[in-house]
């Protein structure tokens, strides 16, 4: 089997492919190339921009394939590139959307595919359910083998998954965890939540891979573990060997006091409490299970970072907005008690 993914390199495209080098799959990158070389040797890469579209469409003049994806499609813009790139030229066409697409607010925290897709708070989940219905109307209207796949919080080993952290990374939070500081939490801690490793939706998303009863669907990829915050963030202390220090904040303060999207990444998303029911893709990958518990994977995650520098990006900026928001929260209190 052949396939070709745009992108590639990132946390859900990179355990991908590696699971179908695994498998033996044909498969080519379209990329930059400024993260290759962590691909297993098998990956053949095609060197370009894919926002070139003339330069791309010559380079696979002669090429078909059976599976074509886009990891890095976020505007219905990038989809048509795609449609006028691939039409003709693959047996199926998976697009990357997002979870966070799902109503918000909810009307049941139980989501299933069916859920309706609306998000008034966050533009990059508004831009995804553009793509999606662009692309179910070339299905239904030009017989483009879509496909649809919604990931929700998936991690690897290279950063920490986070509710509240800065605009470089979630190492800042942990370097806070490890000198003792402060560690904000949105809310009480207490809505639910689903993380998922990466090499467990690389194997439903590699099962929904030339599967001909996936054409035309829309599914969720995601682990049928729950936990809280506090428990996420527990567990991340835990694997740092340090004693959490939280403090939880409200998460519309937060975002009307922060200059990172956290109207979106919160009230739009992670302030929501969601279980996801992952039917669907049992009923199309009957052999998909998630197997890594969140306490474990992370601790896979931190050792990780702990023993690569290249990820301990600092974050002083969102440093000092932690601690001013800490402070601030501690002189309304001492206001109000006195």
């Amino acid at each position: 089997m052949k396939a070709l993914f745009i992108g590639g390199t990132g946390t859900i495209s990179s355990a991908v492919s590696r699971l179908l080098d695994e498998k033996g799959w044909e498969l080519y990158l379209i990329n930059r190339g400024t993260r290759n070389n962590a691909l297993p040797d098998s990956v053949k890469v095609i060197r370009a921009d894919i926002n070139d579209e003339e330069s791309v469409a010559r380079l696979i003049d002669k090429m078909e394939f059976d599976v074509v994806a886009d990891f890095i499609g976020f505007v219905p813009e990038h989809l048509e590139r795609d449609y006028r790139l691939f039409k003709g030229k693959t047996r199926q066409f998976i697009f990357i959307s997002s979870a966070s697409a799902y109503q918000k607010p909810l009307s049941h925290y139980g989501i299933t595919e069916g859920t309706p897709l609306s998000n008034p708070y966050w533009e990059y989940s508004r831009n995804k359910i553009s793509c999606e219905e662009y692309l179910m109307r070339m299905y239904r209207e030009e017989g483009f083998p879509v496909t649809i796949v919604r990931p929700s919080h998936t991690y690897g080993e290279r950063s920490i998954p986070l509710g509240v952290h800065g605009g470089k990374g979630s190492w800042q939070v942990a370097l806070r965890m490890l000198q003792g500081k402060p560690v904000i939490i949105h809310g009480d801690g207490t809505s639910l939540w689903t993380m998922t490793h990466n090499s467990d939706f690389a194997k439903g998303f590699v099962g929904l891979m030339g599967n001909i009863h996936a054409i035309g669907e829309s599914v969720h990829i995601t682990s049928d573990e729950t936990l809280t915050w506090n428990q996420i963030y527990q567990c991340i202390a835990d694997a740092l060997g340090v004693r959490l220090n939280a403090v939880h904040v409200s998460s519309r303060f937060l975002a009307l006091c922060s200059k990172d999207d956290y109207m979106g990444s919160l009230i739009g998303d992670k302030a929501n409490s969601v279980v996801f029911d992952n039917t669907k893709l049992k009923r199309l990958v009957p052999e998909f299970t998630a197997t890594i518990r969140f306490d474990h994977g992370i601790r896979q995650t931190v050792n990780y970072i702990l023993e690569h520098p290249e990820c301990q990006i600092e974050d002083i900026e969102f440093d000092q907005w932690c601690d001013k928001v800490v402070n601030a929260l501690e002189a309304a209190l001492k206001s109000i008690n006195n």
